[in-house]
């Protein structure tokens, strides 16, 4: 098993930054792929950015390319997105999810363990 806490959203205004992170517990973490999800109000589940067990694979959506990034510390656990220049289209609940393989990933259903998620809120 796996335990995933996210901490790092609030409110802030459009054209902030925040760095979400992402605390994970249990079995191995360097051997696991991890990813960034986001939910808003009314809206699917969807990916934001994820990373492979050593960082080195990246893949981002387009609304989060140069502008967030993705990254990890595998000797403290823990995976980071630093989001810059908020705009209000980011408000959401930002999920950090865990897959129990080293390649990168997607998909809702590639991930095998889901924190509570962060809200972001981003007022114009």
């Amino acid at each position: 098993q796996v335990q995933l806490v996210e901490s790092g959203g609030g409110l802030v205004q459009a054209g902030a930054s925040l760095r979400l992170s992402c605390a994970a517990s249990g079995r191995t973490f360097s051997s696991q792929a991890m990813g960034w999800f986001r939910q808003a109000t009314g809206k699917k589940r969807e990916v934001v950015a994820a990373c492979s067990w050593g960082g080195s694979t990246t893949y981002y959506s387009e609304s989060a390319k140069g502008r967030f990034t993705i990254s990890r510390d595998n000797a403290k656990n823990t995976v980071y997105l630093q989001m810059n220049s908020l705009n209000t289209e980011a408000t959401a609940l930002y999920y950090c999810a865990a897959r129990t393989s080293s390649t990168i990933a997607t998909i809702y259903s590639a991930y095998d363990y889901w924190g509570q998620g962060t809200q972001v809120t981003v007022s114009s």
